[in-house]
């Protein structure tokens, strides 16, 4: 319902009210269903509670001002309205007599014309019957007409045979059939019509020795004219067949005499099973079948390409309705081994067979029509469902699922020779998905199966590279890169408490499943070589899906693109997981820094000639990376690991430097005090030589410029380019210049102490490690400013005949310096 004065939005956004006319406001309120509750609550929607009171209280006056007018129009009709009643009861009851006599005479004509009707109602339903009587009486006559007729017809022929019907023509013998099935044809209809008729019943026995005769005489008729390769016959006979509605009699004829003997003698299992192309070869036969044996009927019912569209016969398929129910009977009861899925190769051999057969048979219909009706024929479904596909494509799951199970177990194998993936298990996964769609194994059938069974093989090993990630790594080169700091240090005696190694106690609980680092780094290849081969997979998988009509490639694109997007999820932590082992393996060298002050804290050492084994040894987990994987992996890749593995290493030997530095500023601050106690006591912890020999200070300079050389050349060597490590290496720069500012501290005589010469050995390790990764992310060229650093930040804190060793600006390590 809607107020008496509505308020509507505009065009513009504003309201502006409309009066409704006074005949729709009065129709609106006299309602019976009337609720005053609704009528606000739904007024309130569109209007303010305010705006709906004042357009009411308004239209309250209007309704109060029209009844005033209203009365005031008519006052005097009001007035005089009783007056003018006076008498009218007179009247009305003067009406009522003659009103009940015209009552009384309606009913009484109604009930005659009733009666009329009546009457002729049962007249016509008595001519009805009558009529039936006579349409049933005249069917009866015609049926006796057609029975003598055709009797008739019958008795004339057999006066005029001497033996039988050979010998006559078969010409006349095929038009007399015609004309006995033409009035059969009639009798059949009358028949029906008659059902039910105590003259039918004893007609009924003339009539199925007609029907037989009848049948007889076109099924001998038929053969003969099979047999004789006469047209007219048949065509006269398959006329007369469809004249009177039976061409699945034909049809089934043909089957049974003209069919099955020749599929008998064809599809014998024995034949079959000793040739080992005996299926095919059964199969070409039978396809032999219908241009030799059945050629003759296609020209008359139309089915070859040279028939005459005027002379056919329609309403026949024989090739759909006799000679293919009667092979698939053939090759059910006769070669039921055909169909037995127990070894999946022959089972998919004999269904390709099949039906590669069953496309050649459809082409030898001819026509479209003909090809839907074979189709759709319930011997063609039989066929088909013959076929036991679940129980082929579970046997080939099994095979599938359990070759690739069998790959991805806790013993990790190497792929075999020649292939392009590293593990087995990536091999076998692969292998898994082209097998899916090879020539020997794909069944168009069996395609949304198979296509189902290669995202779950994916899925598979993306859960394998998963559970890899869980898995230890076996500590493989734990030996190769644990061994003493130096060549000059064979015979020092090991500090008591600096053997501990979180990898060399026993370990109670091993895992059952480790990985080692190649085979980790393997893993990585064969992912990145997998997403690579994705795309070679949808090209082989495209044409299989062509062949039974597959069109929507872009949803077969997006799911393999899911697939690949899952595997690429396990990449971020299979590098993470290299990157991480491959920092391990550099720091349980780098960490050696911790036993310098063991080696040069009052000890006698030989001069030095070559650098420390520690500094090679840092450095050896990347150069087996670069050599040993550089044909497998991008180098994009490898420069990425090597880049985080030398960051993070970089980072822990900064934070183990800093640490040694800590625990030198101590035992300095503790030296001090102790010498300062004893003053008047002279010491030379330092132990520097005498006599013009080569000090301890010497030596390590020495040592360590061995040792920066040597890490710079081979860290040049693996890497080129690492720019994450600029900030670890900064740190590590201000490591070193944090050192204290006095390495003279405690030594006597111009020698140098022990602090001294750990805080030495560590400066120089940190600036030689900086310096020289800087230089290989830079340039070589380079390497002048780090000495040049070097030299400013070390010259003013030691003695002179250290500093002599440095040598002068563009030279280098080794080079003299008088």
């Amino acid at each position: 319902m809607t107020p008496p004065t509505r308020s509507q939005p505009s065009a513009d956004g504003t309201l502006r009210t409309k009066r409704s006319s006074d005949s729709e406001l009065l129709r609106l309120y006299s309602q019976e269903d009337f609720d005053v509750d609704h009528f606000v609550s739904d007024c309130r929607k569109r209007v303010q509670l305010e705006e709906l009171r004042d357009d009411l209280e308004l239209y309250y006056k209007l309704l109060k001002t029209a009844m005033v007018e209203l009365i005031n129009k008519d006052y005097a009709d009001f007035v005089n309205l009783s007056t003018n009643l006076v008498g009218m009861d007179k009247v009305l009851n003067q009406l009522s007599v003659p009103l009940g006599q015209l009552r009384e005479e309606v009913l009484s004509l109604r009930s005659s014309v009733s009666e009329g009707i009546r009457a002729v109602d049962e007249r016509m339903s008595k001519q009805e019957d009558i009529r039936g009587k006579k349409m049933c009486v005249l069917r009866l006559i015609q049926v006796i007409r057609s029975v003598e007729k055709i009797e008739k017809i019958l008795n004339s022929q057999s006066s005029k045979e001497t033996s039988a019907l050979e010998g006559h023509s078969p010409l006349l013998t095929g038009q007399t059939l015609e004309r006995i099935a033409t009035e059969f044809n009639q009798l059949q209809f009358h028949a029906v019509q008659s059902k039910g008729m105590p003259l039918l019943d004893k007609v009924r026995p003339r009539i199925a020795g007609i029907t037989a005769m009848l049948q007889q005489s076109l099924e001998g008729l038929l053969l003969e004219g099979l047999q004789t390769a006469d047209v007219d016959i048949v065509r006269h006979c398959l006329r007369t067949y469809a004249t009177i509605d039976k061409t699945r009699d034909a049809e089934a004829l043909v089957g049974q005499v003209l069919v099955k003997p020749y599929m008998d003698q064809v599809i014998i299992e024995q034949v079959v099973d000793a040739h080992p192309n005996g299926l095919q070869i059964m199969y070409n036969k039978l396809l032999e079948f219908v241009p030799h044996h059945c050629r003759l009927l296609r020209e008359v019912t139309g089915g070859a390409i040279s028939s005459e569209k005027g002379n056919t016969v329609p309403g026949y398929d024989f090739l759909v309705n006799s000679v293919w129910p009667e092979i698939v009977r053939g090759l059910e009861e006769n070669l039921p081994s055909l169909f037995n899925p127990g070894d999946p190769n022959a089972f998919h051999e004999k269904y390709t067979i099949s039906m590669g057969f069953v496309r050649a048979f459809e082409r030898q219909c001819g026509s479209q029509a003909s090809v839907r009706r074979l189709r759709a024929h319930p011997a063609y479904h039989s066929f088909n469902n013959k076929w036991n596909l679940p129980v082929y494509f579970q046997i080939r799951f099994r095979e599938i699922a359990g070759s690739l199970e069998a790959a991805l177990t806790d013993a990790l194998e190497d792929a075999p020779a020649g292939s392009a993936y590293c593990l087995l298990a990536s091999h076998r996964t692969w292998s898994c998905l082209q097998r899916c769609w090879s020539e020997q194994l794909f069944l168009p059938s069996l395609a949304h199966r198979l296509w189902r069974l290669t995202l779950q093989v994916l899925a598979r090993y993306s859960v394998f590279l998963n559970e890899l990630l869980l898995r230890p790594i076996s500590n493989e080169s734990a030996k190769d890169v644990r061994k003493p700091l130096g060549t000059a240090s064979k015979d020092a005696p090991a500090a008591p408490g600096n053997s501990e190694d979180p990898g060399s106690g026993p370990s109670e609980a091993k895992p059952t499943a480790t990985i080692s680092s190649t085979q980790l780094v393997h893993a990585a290849a064969d992912l990145a070589r997998l997403q690579e081969q994705l795309p070679e997979l949808l090209e082989i998988i495209q044409p299989k899906l062509e062949m039974i009509g597959f069109k929507n490639f872009s949803s077969i694109s997006a799911a393999l693109e899911d697939s690949r997007l899952s595997l690429s999820a396990c990449a971020p932590a299979l590098s993470a997981r290299i990157v991480q082992d491959l920092s391990e393996s550099c720091f349980a060298s780098l960490k050696s820094a911790l036993e310098v002050p063991r080696l040069y804290r009052r000890t006698n050492k030989e001069v030095p000639t070559t650098a420390s084994s520690y500094v090679d040894s840092a450095l050896r987990p990347c150069h087996q990376l670069r050599s040993g994987h550089q044909d497998k992996l991008k180098p994009e890749l490898i420069q990425q690991w090597l880049e985080g593995a030398l960051s993070e290493s970089t980072h822990r030997f900064y934070e183990t430097v800093s640490d040694v530095l800590h625990s030198v500023k101590k035992m300095e601050e503790s030296l001090k005090r102790l010498k300062q106690a004893r003053k008047s006591s002279p010491a030379n912890p330092g132990g520097s030589g005498g006599g013009g020999g080569m000090s301890d200070d010497d030596k390590i300079r020495l040592q360590l410029a061995l040792d920066g050389s040597l890490f710079y050349e081979t860290v040049s060597d693996v890497l080129h380019s690492v720019k994450k490590m600029e900030e670890s290496l900064k740190r590590l720069k201000q490591a070193r210049k944090s050192s204290p500012a006095n390495p003279g501290g405690s030594g006597g005589g111009g020698g140098m102490s022990d602090d001294d010469k750990i805080r030495l050995q560590l400066a120089l390790d940190v600036d030689y490690l900086g310096d020289q990764v800087t230089a290989s992310v830079r340039s070589r060229d380079s390497g002048t400013e780090s000495w040049g650093h070097l030299v400013a930040h070390v010259s003013p804190e030691m003695p002179s005949r250290v500093r002599r060793l440095f040598p002068p600006l563009g030279k280098g390590i080794g080079a003299p310096n008088p």
